[in-house]
Formats: structure tokens, C-alpha cells, sequence
């Protein structure tokens, strides 16, 4: 039997060749799950214990989860067999001791299979059965053909009163057994990970296909305002990582997790999936799917509904109103959101290009355009210019092709914001982008920044809060610069330390806490957590420079440093005139504030959208020169709020 074949219902385990088949289809088994399936087979219905398990597959010598590890096989097992473990069909699960392989197993070898469904032994025994009962047939062969019509419909009243006696008995039983031992309600779920997608294709390459397979079922799955969602940024770190579930989930702080696979070939694409209560590691549902590529955006909003109606929920959109993308034209965008993640803005704009040159009526790769040319016009005034026409033109494009699509109304409103300012029009966008998809954590910290420039405080605090608890990675800093804007320093103090505690590595984490210790007045503090930052991003001359800066005169002498710095690093191209502004502001140097304030404004600078709620510049609120600057970029001067 070592090299046999094992049949069970509609499976076949090949031993020899290692394989688990479904009729003529190889279903994929990694090779802990395929073992651990082989395991409990040829155990023969008998009990295997965890320990068991753990002996056979890893060895007794195991410095790896196993725990996980047998929760994780298991779910694969039953994810390949669609097995439900409230009500298996093959795999049992004895609560506290191990595993149970239920199913009735036969072994032989692999039989050809006739047009009709039979096995050719199955119809050579069906043919042999039938000429013996006709060779051998009698008078007496079958007494029942004698009997009397009344004797027969007599016979078959009585039969028929005591099967429908039998099923009331057994629906009464049942009742009775439901009443006494009710079975457990189904878990709740309000809030959901989708783990990257496991790339089976067996090439490297195809990581980013997988990736934007994660990332658009993550998009489909937030418009969902009844199920708080994590954004892929904070998912992605995930990505092939073997720990408990338990874990990631309550590093997120969520309760399900989706996990599954996907392989792509040729023109199809075989996508698994499976819902994971994660406080009790409980399975809930998993399905397989075989799709042609043109249908993977039917798939996606498919897949999505399943899922939200799985946990009670809906998802506002319907697979009518999916529009069928071109494969190739897929493949080209997803390359673009695979190098976008990448903070590689130039191979994106190319990929996104692509895709629209194969299919111009492509609202998500229009939208994908557009970012790609506007993020680099935060570097300088000549990027600026040169971004501004073509990405707000794509901006606008995607919007025209797709009404719906709240990514397309987010960058319309970053576009509005940071570029036209058009402060209405950045509201009623961002307004439009967080209506459209509630889980969109973009929409809700770019609309944080819209409602403080509208002097909307507490509305923007809960908007940036809303971002952190959806994308809690993405950027670990922004409360601490929100609360800055709020000048609620105390909050901002507490924030940051917790912050740097959790990620003591990220630099614009301890850069802000250095910002909160100024204006606290901690200025030993300010400046210890300023060399960091910069020794965290590699400069590690500028943080020596920060700490003999310290030494020779406090505070004042390290912002006397930075300034000069920052004046050498603008005249040779890089910075802006706000960042001079902000170290002329800190030192309290008024007239060279307001020059660079106008320069700022006479340069577009971007970042001068939040000029209104930049703590070091309160001092110069009242002076006439910058409240023009105010007046003429459309903004409500502090005076008048």
C-alpha cells in the first residue's frame, strides 16, 4: 500500500506519485498538509494525537510553531477537500487530543474511468451481475412477481407508514437533541485582515500579480461601512511570514483573518480562500475557484459579497456593475500598483500607461496615472509644474470614466488640495472618496488635513484616527502630527512615546517626538530624539553634527545648524522654502520667516496647504504680510475664524 492508491467519495490519494486528485483535476497540497493527510489516512480511522502529528511531520527535536503549524494543515486539508469541520466528511477533529480521518477509504490501483462516470470494474461487475441473474432465472426467482395487486399495495402501506414513523421519530430526536445541546452560534466578525495571497505559480515573477490580487480584494472589501477592514500597507508585512494567527490579528487588532492562494496559468487563474475566526482559530468558511482571467473582476466582487455575507454583512456593490478589464491590460496595472508600493513613481507611470494604451476606458488605471505624476511635485517647484497639467488631466479622466471609484475622488481631492487650492472642491471630494469606500484609510487621512485647513479640529482628529486604526503601519507618525496641528502637545507627548516604543527604527516617528519635546520645551529631549531620527536614516554626519551642536550651545545652537544646513541643501536644489521658514520660525527670526513664507507662495510650494496650523508659525499670525499669503491662497485668516 506504500505506492497505492486511496480513494475516499470523490477523492483519490496517490501515494506513488504524491498527488490528491478530483476526478481528473490535481488539486495543490503543500507538503506538511499533503504528509499530514497521508498521516491520518493510514491511521484507519483511528485517533492521531497532536503529538503524534508533531513527531511525524517535524520531527521531536522542533524549534518551530507547531501549534500553528497542525491549525494551518489542517485548514488546507480541509480547504482542498471542502470539508466543514461542524460537519466533516473526512476530517474529525477530537477537541484537546488530535485528528480523526472518518471517511470509508478503499485502496487499489488507479482505474480508467467510462464515458457514463463508472469505473470499467465497476461496469465489468454490473454486466456480470446481470447475465447471472439472467442465466439462472426461475419460477421461484422472484416470489414478490406472483403476489396480488392488493397483497402488493397492502405491503406497501404498511412499509410506507413505518418509514414516515421513522422520519418523525428522527426530526423529534433531533429537536429534542437541539434544544438540550443547542449548537454554538457562529462568531462574529466586525473586523477583517486579508493576508497576502500565497503565490503557487511556483515563479518568483508572479509575486505581483498575487499582491494585486491582495490588494484589490482588500479595496472591494471596504466599501463594507458595516466591517472595519486593514488597508494593504499594514498587511503586506505579513507577507510569507509563519506565525500564529492569533498574533497577527491582535497585532492588528482584528478578530477575522482571509487568508488563501492564488495561481495563475496560461489564461485561467485557480484562486482558495478561507475565512478565519482568530480568537479561537475557528475555520467558517473556504471555497475554490477556477476562473477565466477575463472574469477576475467578477471574481473579486463575487468573492467579496461571499465574505461580507459570511460575517453578516453586505458589500455595496454589485457584479452587474463590474466592467470586464482585458487581461493584459489587468497585468499592466497590477505591475503599476506593484512598483507604486514600491516607491518607484517612474516604472509605475509607465505600467499604468500601458495599461491605458491597452484599454483607454480604464477608470483605476487613469487614477493610477494621475498619482504617479502628482506625488513627485511634493520634490520642487519645477516637478510641480511639470505635474500638475497632465496628472490633474488624468485625475479628471478617471473620474469621467468612473463616478464611483472613491480612490479617483481621493486623488481629485489631493489634486485640489495641495496643488489648485480649491479648498471646497478638496472637501467635497475627500467627502465623496470616504462615502464611496468607508475603509479606504487614504480618504480618511487626506480629509483629516482638508477639514484642519477648514479649522474643523475635532473632525480632522477623528478622521486621522479613523486612518490609524484601518492602515495602523502605513504611517505610525500622523497622529503625533495631528495633534500638533490641534496644539494639544500633552496628547502629542503621550502619542509619540508610545509610538517609539512600539516602532523604535521608524525616523519620522522619532523625528516628530522631537518636534513634540520643542514645543514642550524639553529641549535635551528635542535634540537627543533629532540625532536618532537622522542616525535612523543613515546621515550619520548630520547627527554628530546635532549632538557637538548641543554640546557647544543648547537648543539654539542645533537650530542655528539646521537652518544653515537646510539654506546649503536648498541652494543646491533639494528642500523647500517652507522648511526654511519652519527653522527661521522656531528661532523666532520674523522678517526672514515671512520672506520665506513669500517665497514659498510665490514657488506653489505644496506643503503651504498647511500653513494655517503649523505650531512655530502662530507668532507671525498677526502680522499684515502673512495674512495676505492667507487671503490670497483662499484660506479664512486665524483672525476671522
Amino acid at each position: 500500500m506504500a505506492n497505492g492508491i486511496v480513494r475516499f467519495s470523490e477523492f483519490e490519494l496517490d501515494r506513488g506519485r504524491y498527488e490528491l486528485r478530483r476526478g481528473d483535476r490535481t488539486l495543490k497540497l503543500e507538503k506538511i498538509p499533503m504528509d499530514l493527510l497521508l498521516l491520518l489516512v493510514d491511521a484507519d480511522g483511528h485517533l492521531v494525537t497532536r503529538d503524534e502529528i508533531i513527531e511525524r511531520i517535524w520531527g521531536k527535536d522542533v524549534f518551530v510553531d507547531t501549534e500553528h503549524g497542525i491549525n494551518t494543515a489542517i485548514r488546507k486539508i480541509r480547504l482542498a477537500l471542502k470539508d466543514d469541520p461542524d460537519q466533516p466528511r473526512f476530517v474529525q477533529t477530537v477537541t484537546g487530543k488530535g485528528y480523526r480521518f472518518i471517511a470509508p477509504v478503499t485502496v487499489g490501483t488507479k482505474v480508467p474511468v467510462n464515458g457514463n462516470g463508472t469505473t470499467a470494474i465497476d461496469s465489468q461487475h454490473q454486466s456480470a451481475s446481470t447475465e447471472s441473474s439472467a442465466g439462472h432465472a426461475t419460477p421461484d426467482a422472484h416470489p414478490a412477481a406472483r403476489r396480488s395487486p392488493v397483497v402488493r399495495r397492502l405491503a406497501f402501506g404498511i412499509l410506507a407508514a413505518i418509514a414516515l414513523t421513522a422520519v418523525l421519530f428522527a426530526l423529534n430526536i433531533r429537536a429534542w437533541r437541539d434544544h438540550l445541546w443547542p449548537r454554538p452560534a457562529k462568531p462574529t466578525i466586525q473586523s477583517l485582515a486579508v493576508l497576502p495571497l500565497e503565490n503557487l505559480s511556483g515563479d518568483p515573477a508572479q509575486d505581483y500579480f498575487a499582491d494585486g490580487m491582495t490588494d484589490e480584494l482588500i479595496t472591494m472589501l471596504a466599501k463594507n461601512a458595516g466591517l472595519r477592514v486593514i488597508s494593504r500597507t499594514s498587511v503586506m508585512q505579513y507577507k510569507k511570514a509563519q506565525r500564529p494567527l492569533r498574533e497577527i490579528a491582535r497585532e492588528l487588532g482584528v478578530d477575522g483573518i482571509l487568508e488563501g492562494s492564488v495561481e495563475r496559468s496560461d489564461s485561467r487563474i485557480h484562486l482558495n480562500a478561507q475565512l478565519i475566526y482568530a480568537p479561537t482559530d475557528t475555520h467558517l468558511w473556504a471555497e475554490s475557484y477556477d476562473r477565466d482571467l477575463h472574469d477576475v473582476g467578477l471574481l473579486q466582487s463575487e468573492l467579496a459579497q461571499i465574505i461580507a455575507r459570511e460575517v453578516g454583512s453586505t458589500v455595496s456593490i454589485s457584479s452587474n456593475t463590474v466592467r470586464r478589464i482585458r487581461p493584459e491590460a489587468h497585468d499592466a496595472y497590477l505591475m503599476g500598483r506593484y512598483y507604486w508600493f514600491s516607491d518607484n513613481e517612474k516604472r509605475s507611470r509607465e505600467y499604468f500607461q500601458k495599461a491605458i494604451d491597452l484599454q483607454p476606458d480604464y477608470a483605476a488605471a487613469w487614477s493610477g496615472l494621475a498619482d504617479s505624476l502628482l506625488l513627485p511635485g511634493f520634490g520642487g517647484k519645477i516637478l510641480r509644474d511639470r505635474a500638475v497639467g497632465p496628472g490633474g488631466e488624468a485625475a479628471q479622466r478617471a473620474l469621467a470614466l468612473d463616478d464611483f471609484s472613491a480612490e479617483a475622488h481621493n486623488t481629485m481631492a489631493a489634486f485640489s488640495f495641495f496643488y489648485m487650492w480649491d479648498w471646497k472642491k478638496a472637501e467635497r471630494e475627500s467627502a465623496r472618496a470616504v462615502e464611496l469606500n468607508p475603509g479606504l484609510a487614504e480618504a480618511h487621512h487626506l480629509r483629516s488635513y482638508v477639514l484642519q485647513a477648514l479649522h474643523r479640529t475635532d473632525d480632522a482628529l477623528q478622521e486621522q484616527k479613523k486612518a490609524m486604526e484601518l492602515d495602523p503601519f502605513a504611517r505610525p507618525w500622523a497622529m503625533i502630527f495631528a495633534l500638533i496641528h490641534a496644539r494639544r502637545f500633552d496628547a502629542a507627548l503621550a502619542e509619540g512615546r508610545m509610538r517609539a516604543e512600539a516602532q523604535p527604527n521608524n525616523p519620522d516617528v522619532r523625528g516628530f517626538l522631537s518636534d513634540v519635546y520643542m514645543y514642550k520645551g524639553m529641549e535635551k529631549d528635542a535634540a537627543q530624539e533629532m540625532e536618532i531620527s537622522l542616525q535612523l536614516q543613515g546621515e550619520k554626519e548630520a547627527a554628530t553634527a546635532v549632538r557637538q551642536a548641543y554640546v557647544r550651545g543648547g537648543m539654539r545652537a542645533v537650530l542655528e545648524w539646521e537652518l544653515v544646513d537646510r539654506r546649503k541643501k536648498y541652494r543646491e536644489g533639494h528642500g523647500s522654502p517652507l522648511g526654511l521658514a519652519a527653522d527661521a520660525a522656531v528661532l523666532k527670526r520674523k522678517e526672514e520667516t515671512l520672506r520665506y513664507l513669500e517665497q514659498a507662495y510665490e514657488e506653489r510650494d505644496l506643503r503651504l496647504a498647511h500653513i494655517q496650523y503649523l505650531p512655530y508659525l502662530d507668532f507671525v499670525h498677526n502680522e499684515t504680510r502673512y495674512q495676505a499669503i492667507v487671503k490670497k491662497m483662499g484660506l479664512t485668516p486665524p483672525t476671522e475664524r
